[in-house]
């Protein structure tokens, strides 16, 4: 039992304010034995708190983020760049690693998000169970 656990995530956090898409990727993730626990947060502020409080403590970040761009109170592109200001760039490197995921085909969207290291990749909405597959593939065997 032990060795199917391997390429599972300890913690997610899915940042959106769209309670279908949320509820139709808890359920993929799931199926694909995605990650040990998700978080969900409607909006970037309040990830950003709870980011801060982790921080703060010296607690593990989420090893993914699936954040979406438009939402009330702070966008995506705002929690990027409170992410970016608020965390070690060795904390990054090693723990987090960001997809977008957007109904957005803005080109300049594609482009913007290239703007941001920690970001891993791009997701259109709404997510498959190949693109988690995909994402478990790149994370690091501990």
């Amino acid at each position: 039992m032990e060795d199917h656990m391997q390429g599972k995530i300890k913690n997610c956090w899915i940042i959106d304010d769209d309670p279908i898409f949320i509820y139709g990727t808890k359920r993929i993730m799931k199926d694909v034995e995605f990650s040990e626990a998700v978080a969900v947060y409607n909006n970037g502020q309040d990830a950003l708190e709870k980011l801060n409080e982790l921080l703060l403590v010296n607690a593990p970040i989420p090893g993914i983020i699936l954040l979406d761009l438009n939402m009330p109170i702070m966008t995506g592109w705002e929690f990027l760049d409170h992410f970016m200001a608020a965390v070690p760039e060795r904390k990054i490197l090693n723990n987090t690693q960001i997809y977008v995921v957007s109904s957005s085909v803005d080109p300049r969207d594609l482009e913007k998000v290239k703007e941001y290291g920690v970001v891993k990749g791009y997701i259109s909405k709404p997510i498959t169970p190949n693109d988690l597959e995909v994402i478990l593939g790149t994370v690091p065997v501990t």
